[in-house]
């Protein structure tokens, strides 16, 4: 294009100044050259490439289970729960195959997807909030964002730990522009490995700076999936399959780690991780089952980045002002690096039980007595300073879908990218 833009403008300081078709071809190279200008823009903030790692979900139809919250017990129908359970749910059943991640979004794919959407750094989505900077919050802050750098170069991960830890500051429409910008994107390659037995297929996708309609249109206040094929956020059923149901027995596992015994509290809970003080990486995987969450009576899985250890301040400095006992008495856990507790969900999956909290795409109704025009969705998954029972197939929490309080307090809320449809390579 820059030769054309070249000889089209040769051409016209040859003519005449006052004619018309020199007039023209001036007005048309300037034209290329404001192009190129915007080119050379749009190649200084290369969008962002990311691996996404997904495993199949296949038993199309598979029965679904009832329960009633955060009880430890799991129906047939909710016929069959206690008489007075009136709200006994149903969950599980998937009429078609699909795909779900292996592992959660980490930090390091998140910083990709920001220096793509707002390449200038200018926080345009309010993705970014100084609660995640690790200045302000050492123990938590996963993110930075600096002033003076190039276009996509605006924000950092935190130091290079939080890499492959999984982002934990999510709502669910910034997990819903991920997914828009994946959707959005260009699929580069599409290909298949064993782990531990299990087939993954990993999606290297160069993400799209649109993320604000794709397979969510995040213009809708209850915004559901508007395409057959792409990348989701799963659903709560599609997230509880994935996580508790075993194909070759037809049940439900306890935990998305091993099958338990139902009714009998926490006592065939999976181990809690050890984490690396210095890393957040898991220390005792010889012991299985494991999850990252905190078991009762036990301290919690802790760690603290190495920059922060020297004065203390994983213990002494947070964004809210609190003494080192409050603080303690609130902020006990860490998230651990994605999928270093090995075990795995009846599909291969990692860390469904344990480390955040993950949202889904399922919008359900208030709790009751809460009015108001907010979406509400559900999420699921235990958490990493919670106990067994948040990683039962009944702990079926739900929350505002944009709780800004607890984008900036809760830093254990993340997700996990799903497909559907058949994905194929771009040009292919």
């Amino acid at each position: 294009m820059e030769r054309t833009v070249l000889l089209v403008l040769s051409i016209a300081m040859l003519l005449p100044r006052s004619s018309r078709f020199a007039r023209s071809l001036l007005a048309l190279a300037l034209l290329g050259l404001i192009a190129l200008a915007g080119a050379s823009g749009a190649e200084a903030a290369k969008r962002g490439v990311v691996a996404v790692d997904q495993v199949t979900v296949g038993a199309p139809g598979n029965p679904s289970i009832s329960i009633v919250p955060f009880t430890d017990a799991v129906y047939p129908s909710c016929s069959a729960a206690p008489s007075g359970s009136s709200n006994c749910m149903t969950i599980g059943s998937v009429p078609n195959r699909f795909q779900i991640g292996e592992l959660e979004v980490t930090v390091g794919q998140w910083v990709e997807f920001l220096n793509t959407i707002d390449p200038k750094g200018r926080n345009r989505f309010e993705l970014f909030s100084q609660f995640q900077k690790p200045n302000v919050w050492p123990q938590y802050g996963q993110v930075r964002r600096v002033a003076k750098a190039k276009a996509g170069e605006h924000y950092l991960i935190g130091s290079e730990v939080w890499a492959d830890k999984p982002y934990g500051f999510a709502d669910f429409p910034s997990a819903a522009r991920f997914a828009n910008s994946l959707t959005n994107g260009t699929l580069l390659d599409k290909s298949t490995s064993t782990e531990a037995g299990f087939q993954v297929t990993t999606y290297r996708v160069r993400l799209s700076a649109e993320s604000t309609k794709g397979m969510y249109d995040l213009g809708d206040r209850a915004s559901k999936r508007m395409k057959k094929r792409g990348f989701v956020v799963p659903s709560q059923n599609e997230w509880v399959k994935a996580a508790y149901y075993d194909p070759a027995t037809q049940t439900y596992w306890k935990y998305p780690t091993n099958p338990g015994v139902y009714g009998d509290g926490s006592a065939t809970a999976p181990t809690p991780t050890s984490l690396d003080y210095s890393s957040g990486d898991v220390v005792n995987q010889a012991v299985q089952p494991l999850a990252t969450f905190r078991q009762s009576g036990l301290p919690a899985p802790v760690w603290c980045p190495s920059y922060a250890q020297v004065s203390g301040a994983c213990s002494t400095q947070n964004p809210f002002g609190l003494g080192p006992q409050a603080y303690a008495e609130a902020y006990v856990a860490g998230l651990s690096t994605v999928g270093q507790a090995l075990t795995r969900s009846p599909w291969g999956t990692l860390d469904q039980g344990g480390n955040a909290v993950e949202w889904t795409d399922t919008v359900t109704a208030p709790p009751f007595g809460v009015s108001g025009k907010r979406t509400w969705r559900r999420l699921h998954g235990g958490v990493s300073n919670a106990p067994a029972y948040q990683m039962w197939p009944s702990a079926v929490g739900l929350q505002p879908e944009d709780n800004i309080f607890y984008d900036h307090v809760y830093p254990w809320l993340g997700f996990r990218i799903g497909v559907i449809g058949n994905l194929s390579v771009s040009g292919r």
